[in-house]
C-alpha cells in the first residue's frame, strides 16, 4: 500500500513497483489509509508524512494498534526529529524525498525479507504473545524466555503485558502508572521506573543500553518485538 497525496508521484512509483511484480494499492488521505490498512492488511505500507486529514505520524500511531507489517515512512522534510518520531511511533524504515525508485524498491525488498523471516516467530492473540523465544501467557500469567520460566511479580506481569500488547509503540508513563497502581501519574511516582528496571534485569536486557525495553525520554517505554530471537 502506497499512501501519498501527490498522485502523479504515487502513480509513477506504483507503475515502477508493478513492473517489478508488486500489487500496489494507492491511497491519498490519512484517514482512508487507516481504514484500508485495517481491512486489507497489506504486506507493507509506504507512508508519506504530509497527508490531508491525518498526517503520516497519526496514521502510523493508529495503525500500530492492529497492524504488524513493515511501515516505510517517506517525506520531503529532511529533519532528524521527523525520522526519530516516525521510528518511535513504530515505523521500520525512513526515506527522504526525492528518492530514486530503485532505492525505494531495495528498501521494500529488505523490509519484506526481514518481515518474512520474523513472522514465523511472532504470535499475538487475546491471551498469548510470542516474540521469538519470548512467551507471555495472560491466562496462566506466566513468562518464558528461551524455554525457561521467568519469575516475575504480579505488578511486573501487568506492566510487561501492557508493553507487549503495544510492542513497537511508545507507552507513556501515565498509562503504565494507571495499569500498575490504578491512579493517575503525578510526575513524581517512580514505581514504574523501578518495575521496568527489575523487568530488564530478569529478562536479560542491558541496563546501561537497553535494547528490549527502551526508554524513550520524555515519552515513556517501548518494547522491541524483534529483540527476542
Amino acid at each position: 500500500m502506497l499512501v501519498e497525496d501527490d498522485m502523479s508521484l504515487a502513480e509513477w512509483f506504483s507503475d515502477y513497483l508493478t513492473e517489478h511484480g508488486y500489487m500496489v494499492t494507492l491511497v491519498n488521505r490519512g484517514d482512508v489509509a487507516v481504514e484500508l490498512i485495517k481491512t486489507d492488511n497489506p504486506d507493507l505500507v509506504v507512508l508519506d508524512i504530509m497527508l490531508p486529514v491525518k498526517d503520516g505520524f497519526d496514521v502510523c500511531r493508529e495503525a500500530r494498534g492492529f497492524y504488524h507489517g513493515p511501515i516505510l515512512m517517506m517525506t520531503a522534510r529532511d529533519q532528524e526529529m521527523d525520522e526519530v518520531l516516525g521510528l518511535e511511533l513504530g515505523a521500520d524504515d525512513y526515506v527522504t524525498k526525492p528518492v530514486k525508485p530503485r532505492v525505494l524498491l531495495s528498501r521494500i525488498k529488505a523490509l519484506l525479507r526481514r518481515s518474512n523471516t520474523s513472522n514465523d516467530n511472532v504470535s499475538v492473540s487475546e491471551n498469548h504473545i510470542q516474540f521469538g523465544q519470548f512467551h507471555i501467557d495472560a491466562l496462566s500469567r506466566t513468562t518464558k524466555l528461551n524455554g525457561k520460566s521467568v519469575a516475575i511479580s504480579s505488578n511486573e506481569f501487568d506492566v510487561l503485558w501492557h508493553l507487549a500488547k503495544s510492542a513497537g509503540q511508545v507507552v507513556n508513563r501515565t498509562e503504565l502508572v494507571h495499569q500498575l497502581r490504578g491512579i493517575d501519574y503525578d510526575g513524581f511516582d517512580r514505581s514504574v521506573d523501578i518495575t521496568i528496571s527489575r523487568l530488564r534485569k530478569k529478562l536479560g536486557d542491558d541496563a546501561n543500553n537497553p535494547y528490549r525495553i527502551k526508554t524513550i525520554w520524555g515519552k515513556g517505554y517501548l518494547l522491541v518485538a524483534d529483540s527476542w530471537s
